[in-house]
């Protein structure tokens, strides 16, 4: 292939505009954000930069650290349950006759094709105590109330229903969260299992391996690569989530992106939005790094 550098005329026109705008649009409102994180508000409309480390020290009070732990815990529930779901779900896709396939994979892209904003209303709808999921338990209790009814059991599950309370709490958010996130886990899985060479699972079965120990111990591993990406392309948006929380949580179930938008909002602290955006953005980079190092220690592995 040819040098770059014998087509520089040509190397600058492809990428001159995608440098220009990445350094206007990304890198330097970044850089003023990281500025920002270093000083103090010396007004309501002027922050100066002072090179303190006070920001930074905030975010381990007690309050905030506590907040923290309660986005990382939700986003890593969150990445396992969309594994869980989206594993078996890519499986099927995987292995569809291939005039299905298309179909298949367009019913899992269609939620991108509307807003966020319209999907998470209508979880509100769906999760709330008059909601489709109340109203389906409310059904599920009336039936089994009516049937204890006739062999004398009446009042055995309660005098009324009473509505399940999913707004406002960690499992509505979660809900939430997994029917936003779910697609990111099943396409980098699909992707996997689609390149996966059958023969392995084929010569198990021959072997008498049998399909659990064949999942389990054959397919699996081979599609470990798959499924660590989609835990982190999972994992790391939830745990930057800020509508989804702020809507089903009701202000009663934050997560850290939620604190942000108050800091430079309600509260006017830009330095400690900030500080917080940033470190939100360390843990990010923190855990693509060890990806990479992983990465790298196999590939070595594999050539020795």
């Amino acid at each position: 292939m040819e040098s770059w550098r014998r087509s520089l005329p040509a190397f600058a026109a492809f990428a001159g505009p995608t440098t220009l705008w990445l350094l206007v649009f990304f890198l330097i409102p970044l850089a003023i954000i990281w500025l920002y994180s270093f000083g103090e508000n010396v007004s309501l409309t002027e922050i100066r930069t002072t090179w303190t480390l006070e920001n930074y020290r905030r975010i381990f009070e007690p309050e905030i650290a506590t907040l923290f732990w309660r986005t990382v815990k939700l986003a890593a529930i969150t990445t396992v349950l969309c594994l869980v779901i989206g594993y078996p779900v890519a499986l099927v896709i995987a292995t569809a006759e291939q005039k299905w396939k298309p179909w298949l994979l367009l019913i899992i892209m269609l939620p991108f094709w509307t807003n966020l904003l319209i999907r998470t209303y209508a979880m509100l709808n769906i999760l709330g105590s008059q909601g489709r999921v109340n109203g389906l338990l409310e059904w599920g209790w009336q039936f089994l109330d009516g049937a204890a009814a006739l062999i004398g059991l009446d009042g055995l599950f309660g005098e009324r229903f009473v509505p399940v309370r999913f707004l406002g709490t960690e499992l509505g958010v979660v809900i939430g969260l997994v029917y936003v996130h779910l697609p990111f886990a099943i396409l980098p899985l699909y992707s996997a299992m689609e390149r996966l060479d059958r023969s392995y699972l084929e010569a198990s079965m021959d072997l008498g391996g049998g399909q659990i120990r064949t999942f389990f111990l054959i397919l699996v591993p081979l599609t470990s690569a798959g499924l660590v990406t989609a835990a982190i392309i999972t994992f790391i948006p939830a745990l930057g989530s800020f509508l989804t929380p702020d809507l089903l949580g009701r202000g009663q179930v934050d997560m850290i992106a939620n604190v942000i938008e108050r800091q430079f909002k309600k509260a006017n602290d830009w330095p400690f939005g900030s500080a917080l955006s940033l470190f939100l953005l360390y843990v990010t980079f923190i855990i693509l790094a060890i990806r990479a190092i992983v990465d790298m220690q196999n590939a070595k592995g594999r050539r020795a």
